[in-house]
């Protein structure tokens, strides 16, 4: 069993790469946690960027995650840099003797992943893989039910995730939506929901999907649907798509049992909509009070998942979700992409 230095006697000390559209949550995250942890270092390609991430937190400036390296006393470098480049940023981090916190997904590619885990390991240093919608109060009572086995065996499981990005989001950067830095909407958009089938479900045995490009100027796809069998018997099916007019509809999951029916929904799972079990139980009344109002498809996890994090650096926990469990993701969008490229069913594992 590996062995990590514990930090109990200072603060965590923080560095983030890439101040652009997910970085506000990792801010207000770590600001959440200011008793624990110091922002030390931001770093962007983009000046304008970095000048507004200098002047939220105070913390030092750079251009290059290199010259970042060389000079700063971060504990732990956050990724919130585009998906593609991850696997080099991280290996980078790791050989500088410094843990990592990466945005979804981790990787592109498949084998970047393996790599990005192995290099941690060689280095000695943790690679935690941000799933912060696991923390979602909705979530957390759904994963409690089928931890305690209320559905009885599970028959059927349907996820949506109906939303918009219109073009000028994809034209905002020129890494949105290309195979190499980017995705498509299974891998960016709805990779925490991805996440959820093997989280919530279990291993999956196979899987079959199509994807389309139906209306956006971009390599990747806009839409696609995903069919699951998991090795416990259980069938499900995923719908995704960028072209919800006129704004964001669902994110969804309805879990059919042999004793229990629940769908949570909303724009991001935030409402539970039918919560129903042959056994009810006194904590089915807390179901209203984990419902919320959202706006943000990102929902309310960050503070949550950081709070893992730094109990992990202090040794009071382990991590929610590290390098080996964001290759669990990874890996089926890696083969929902290559049964939609080859028409044929993609069993699991991809490796052995």
């Amino acid at each position: 069993m590996r062995i990590y230095r514990t930090m109990t006697d200072s603060k965590i000390r923080m560095a983030l790469v890439g101040c652009g559209r997910i970085s506000g949550n990792h801010f207000g995250a770590m600001e959440q946690h200011a008793e624990h942890v110091e922002i030390a270092d931001v770093c962007d390609v983009d000046g304008r960027a970095l000048e507004r991430a200098v002047q939220r937190t105070g913390a030092k400036g750079h251009s290059s995650l290199t010259e970042m390296l060389a000079t700063s006393a971060a504990d732990l470098v956050v990724l919130a840099t585009p998906s593609g480049l991850h696997p080099e940023q991280t290996i980078e981090i790791a050989l500088s003797g410094r843990h990592v916190m990466t945005e979804k997904p981790m990787a592109t590619h498949w084998h970047d992943g393996l790599r990005m885990v192995k290099a941690c390991d060689d280095a000695g240093v943790r690679l935690f893989v941000v799933k912060q919608n696991r923390r979602n109060a909705t979530l957390q009572l759904l994963k409690r039910a089928v931890e305690q086995k209320r559905f009885g065996r599970i028959y059927m499981v349907n996820i949506n995730v109906f939303w918009t990005r219109p073009q000028e989001y994809y034209d905002s950067a020129k890494w949105r939506g290309t195979w190499e830095f980017d995705g498509g909407a299974f891998m960016n958009q709805a990779s925490h929901y991805v996440d959820l089938l093997d989280w919530l479900i279990g291993p999956i045995e196979s899987m079959q999907a199509y994807t389309a490009t139906l209306a956006r100027d971009i390599q990747v796809e806009d839409s696609g649907v995903l069919s699951v069998r998991w090795r416990s018997g259980a069938l499900g099916s995923m719908n995704v798509t960028m072209l919800t007019y006129p704004k964001n509809l669902e994110g969804s999951i309805t879990i059919l049992g042999e004793k229990g029916t629940v769908r949570v929904g909303g724009v991001a799972v935030n409402e539970i909509q039918h919560w129903e079990f042959a056994d009810p139980l006194p904590e089915d009344e807390r179901i209203a009070s984990a419902n919320y109002e959202t706006t943000s498809v990102y929902g309310f996890g960050h503070p949550l998942y950081y709070e893992n994090v730094i109990d992990v650096m202090r040794g009071e926990a382990e991590p929610d979700t590290d390098g080996r469990e964001g290759l669990k993701s990874l890996e089926v969008l890696i083969a929902a992409y290559l049964s939609a490229r080859d028409g044929r069913r993609i069993a699991l594992p991809l490796d052995y």
